[in-house]
C-alpha cells in the first residue's frame, strides 16, 4: 500500500435516523438484532434490521445521545424504506422515528489524525466525546484506527488532513465490516456478512424480526456462506455475482460492498459459499469475468476464536 490512511473524509453516503422517545431503547431493542437495553453511554452497536425471514433490510451503527434519543447512522439508499418500515412496527410505543440526516454531519477520521483528536487507540464500538461531537471507533483497517465523527450540522470540522472520500469508502471495505446498501437489501442473513463476529449480533437478546432464523443458522448446522475480502484487476460493485470456476450455471456468491484500491484495482466484501473460497478460480460478473484474488480478513470469525 503507498497511499497512507491518515485524515477526514467527508461521508455523503451515510445518512441518520433518529428514535426519540421514551419508549425508544424498547422498540428498538424489539426490532434489530443488537442489545439495545443493555447499552451504555460508552459504547456504540453495530446492529442489522431483518425480514421475518432472517434477511438484512438495513445495518446501522447506532448510539445514545440521552436518556431518550438513539441515533442510527446508515446508508442514505437506505434511509427512507428503512424509516418507513420501521415506522410501521412502533405501534403504541412512545418511540418516534425521523430522517435527521440534515441535522448531523458525518466524517471518518483515521490514522494520526484519529490519535492527535483522542490520544489513543479505543476497540471497536467504544463511544468518545470531542467537542460536539460524538466519535464512534471502528474496525481497525490496514492496521490504523478508525472513527465516525457524527456533530452537529452547524459544527465545525476538526483540524486535520482531508483525505478522499474514496479512501474511506476503501479502508471500510479493508476493515472487513460492511455496510447494507440498497443493491443488496433482502441478500444476506447477518452471518453471511461476518456480523456475529464484528459486534452486530447478540444471541442473548429478546426476540425480533427474523431472530428464530438468525439463531438457527448460528447454532444448528455449519455456516454455508461467509464474507471474504478479494481484490479485482477489474471494477466491482455491490450486488455483482462472482462464479467459480467448478460450476458456470450458477453464481457462489455476491459482492456485498466494493471500493477502488489506492494502487490500483477494486477491493470488495464478496459473500460466498465457504466452499468455494477452498481452492479454485473465482470471477466477477460471468463465468469468464475477471478474476478474484481472495485477501485475509483482518480479524477471526466468532467460530474460530
Amino acid at each position: 500500500m503507498t497511499t497512507a490512511l491518515n485524515g477526514i473524509a467527508p461521508l455523503p453516503h451515510l445518512g441518520v435516523i433518529r428514535v426519540e422517545g421514551e419508549d425508544a431503547t424498547r422498540f428498538l431493542q424489539g426490532q434489530l438484532t443488537q442489545d439495545f437495553a443493555l447499552l451504555p453511554d460508552t459504547e456504540a452497536r453495530l446492529a442489522a434490521f431483518c425480514s421475518a425471514k432472517g434477511r438484512m433490510q438495513a445495518s446501522f451503527v447506532g448510539f445514545r445521545r440521552g436518556p431518550h434519543e438513539i441515533l442510527l447512522v446508515c446508508s442514505r439508499d437506505l434511509l427512507a424504506p428503512t424509516l418507513k418500515r420501521l415506522s410501521m412496527f412502533v405501534l403504541r410505543a412512545k418511540a418516534r422515528l425521523s430522517d435527521a440526516s440534515e441535522q448531523f454531519r458525518l466524517l471518518g477520521v483515521a490514522g494520526t489524525a484519529l490519535t492527535a483528536m483522542v490520544g489513543h487507540d479505543s476497540p471497536p464500538w467504544r463511544l468518545s466525546t470531542v467537542g460536539e461531537a460524538t466519535l464512534v471507533s471502528l474496525h481497525p483497517s490496514e492496521g490504523q484506527p478508525r472513527a465516525l465523527w457524527v456533530g452537529p450540522s452547524t459544527a465545525a470540522a476538526p483540524a486535520g488532513e482531508a483525505m478522499d472520500a474514496d479512501l474511506w469508502r476503501w479502508s471500510d471495505v479493508r476493515s472487513g465490516v460492511a455496510t447494507l446498501s440498497a443493491p443488496v437489501v433482502d441478500a444476506f442473513v447477518p452471518q453471511m456478512l461476518n456480523f456475529e463476529s464484528v459486534g452486530g449480533v447478540s444471541f442473548k437478546k429478546g426476540c425480533y424480526p427474523g431472530q428464530e432464523v438468525v439463531a438457527r443458522s448460528q447454532f444448528r448446522g455449519t455456516l454455508k456462506r461467509r464474507a471474504f475480502l478479494v481484490h479485482c484487476d477489474g471494477a466491482l460493485a455491490a450486488g455483482q455475482e462472482v462464479f467459480h470456476a467448478s460450476d458456470a450455471s450458477q453464481p457462489c456468491g455476491l459482492v456485498a460492498q466494493a471500493a477502488p484500491a489506492p494502487d490500483g484495482g477494486w477491493d470488495a466484501i464478496v459473500s460466498m459459499q465457504v466452499s468455494a473460497a477452498d481452492a479454485g478460480v473465482l470471477t466477477a460478473g460471468a463465468p469468464d469475468g475477471p478474476a478474484l484474488t481472495l485477501l485475509p480478513l483482518p480479524y477471526l470469525l466468532l467460530a474460530d476464536v
